[in-house]
């Protein structure tokens, strides 16, 4: 069977669409979950009113702002960026400057 298409890859609006279509269908899903646990807990438990879809796509909104930020990278990637900067950073110090870095965490992580 012959492919008519050169590129493997679709489009790039395509690619937009998709990503669009499968975030929404993510917010819907999480929303859909954040109200059911806020309505079959709370409500009986605190005696809060029930929450609709758009409050607990609010909702999740003010958590991810409050506590978990937007951060799509990855916490181990950021350590090893963080970690490989410091090596680079060691690498190049004299040997003088070495030994102060190390006087100075002693002095840090003496006990108090």
């Amino acid at each position: 069977m012959k492919r008519h298409f050169t590129n493997s890859e679709p489009p790039i609006p395509v690619k937009i669409i998709l990503f669009l279509a499968f975030l929404g269908l993510v917010i819907f899903l999480l929303a859909n979950v954040i109200a059911f646990l806020w309505n079959s807990i709370l409500v009986d438990l605190t005696g809060v009113k029930e929450i609709s879809l758009i409050q607990a796509i609010g909702l999740f909104l003010l958590a991810r702002i409050l506590f978990g930020g937007f951060n799509f990278r990855s916490k181990a990637k950021r350590f090893r960026a963080k970690r490989k900067a410091f090596k680079d950073k060691w690498k190049n110090m004299s040997d003088d400057e070495r030994a102060e870095m190390k006087a100075a965490w002693k002095e840090r992580c003496k006990k108090k």
